[in-house]
Formats: C-alpha cells, sequence, structure tokens
C-alpha cells in the first residue's frame, strides 16, 4: 500500500531503549532505528514518558530517554 505509515508498537520503542548500549538515548538514535518519522517519534515518546514507562528529559535544545533497570 503506497503511502501507508508503518505501524510500531510502544513495545517495539521500549525495546529499543532497553537494548541501548548507551544508558539513554537521543530522539534522534531512537529514530534512527524506527521505521516512523522524527515528529511521531516524539510525540510516542513524550506519551510512553507521561505514561510512566519511560523517562526522559530535556537536554539543551534536544531530549534524551531512557528506561529504568528492573
Amino acid at each position: 500500500m503506497a503511502g501507508r505509515k508503518p505501524d510500531v508498537t510502544d513495545e517495539e520503542i521500549i525495546a529499543v531503549l532497553e537494548q541501548a548500549t548507551d544508558p539513554v538515548l537521543s530522539t534522534n538514535e531512537v529514530v534512527d532505528q524506527l521505521p516512523i518519522k522524527s515528529n511521531a517519534t516524539q510525540i510516542r515518546l513524550k506519551e510512553l514518558r507521561s505514561e510512566g514507562r519511560i523517562n526522559g528529559k530535556q537536554a539543551g535544545r534536544s531530549w534524551v530517554w531512557w528506561v529504568d533497570d528492573k
């Protein structure tokens, strides 16, 4: 289907953070690992943060994201 946006689950986004070798990832680092655009990724990350599923904070003009160790 041409033009259809790819679906990415919340769990796939969280998995990117859980599998990272760095303690935090920038939004761009998350975007590079997902088939969705930067704006959509930023929105999804902020939604997951507001739900308490991931952590994030603004660092300068960028955001960084991480998950707590279980």
